[in-house]
């Protein structure tokens, strides 16, 4: 029984509260207190700025005061060190787990890793180096990594076998500091022409790379209109995905108010005994403050029904 229904139910039932007392109890204790979620949600910088300011730390407070107990910052690698060792001070202090960022410089009109160039590979490789110590810093263990646009000029078959060569490179590099790059599978609609769009293809990779320092990272939003028949595709390739992130379709905002059925995807990902977080890259389906408030509720509403 979660913690509010529980304090409700006890005032209610003992004899040395008045009914008065327990409404108001209700009304003005409980309703503060953190919501507590049954899976690790993970807002980003932006999306509570007008409750918070534009602060991090003040952001990131805001969070851990509603009760979320994840945080992931596509941006991280790029924020002065100063900024990175404070906000993973506060995320320490707060009981907050760091989620992904983005681990290098991502090509979405050119090929890089399909191509098989290897100065694109060394530089690919030279930022999985320099996001370990980034990775140390924010305490975070996974990243996101994106193998960039397609060949045209090589068949499929090739442009995955340099694919995978790059990532067994690159998962030595992390392997030893128990860190892993999640590949993110990413749809025809919003980024066309990328190697990487699907979960079974990130599912062959991984297999292929054969390491626990890859993994797949599954977008639910962009895997809906990828693909479609989500958890059946989570399902196949549950034993590779180690990060999820949250979107509804149309418009990558909140759950609640697309055509996805979160109630259902997240009670399937709940019923996997996931432990991960689950990353809430998406905007607010309305403005200021009430378009922040919606954010909270809607994760309140289907969390609840876990």
């Amino acid at each position: 029984m979660k913690r509010r229904s529980f304090l409700q139910k006890t005032a209610l039932t003992s004899g040395a509260i008045s009914l008065g007392g327990v409404f108001s109890y209700a009304t003005e204790s409980n309703m503060n207190m953190a919501h507590e979620f049954n899976l690790k949600y993970a807002p980003h910088l932006g999306m509570f700025k007008q409750h918070a300011g534009d602060d991090p730390i003040a952001q990131l407070n805001f969070m851990a005061d509603q009760g979320f107990t994840a945080f992931e910052d596509n941006g991280m690698r790029t924020r002065e060190v100063p900024l990175q060792e404070k906000m993973a001070k506060t995320m320490q202090d707060r009981g907050i787990e760091m989620g992904v960022f983005v681990a290098h410089e991502i090509y979405w009109k050119e090929p890089n890793l399909a191509s098989g160039d290897l100065d694109k590979r060394k530089e690919f490789l030279d930022y999985i180096k320099a996001s370990v110590a980034v990775a140390k810093r924010a305490n975070a263990k996974w990243m996101t990594v994106v193998p960039g646009h397609v060949d045209l000029r090589l068949s499929m078959g090739y442009q995955t076998a340099n694919v995978v060569e790059s990532l067994k490179q690159a998962s030595a590099i992390l392997e030893p500091h128990g860190l892993t790059m999640v590949l993110e599978p990413l749809n025809f609609r919003d980024h066309p022409g990328l190697f990487l769009t699907e979960s079974p293809q990130g599912y062959e990779i991984c297999k292929a790379v054969d390491s626990p320092s890859c993994k797949i990272l599954f977008d639910i939003y962009h895997q809906q209109i990828q693909e479609g028949n989500l958890i059946p595709n989570m399902e196949a390739s549950w034993d590779e995905i180690a990060y999820i992130q949250i979107g509804d379709n149309p418009g990558r905002k909140e759950p609640t108010t697309g055509e996805i059925n979160y109630t259902n995807v997240f009670k399937f990902i709940h019923g996997k005994g996931f432990k991960g977080i689950l990353g809430m890259e998406h905007g607010n389906s309305k403005p200021d403050k009430k378009g922040e408030q919606a954010v909270i509720d809607a994760y309140k509403k289907v969390d609840d029904f876990l």
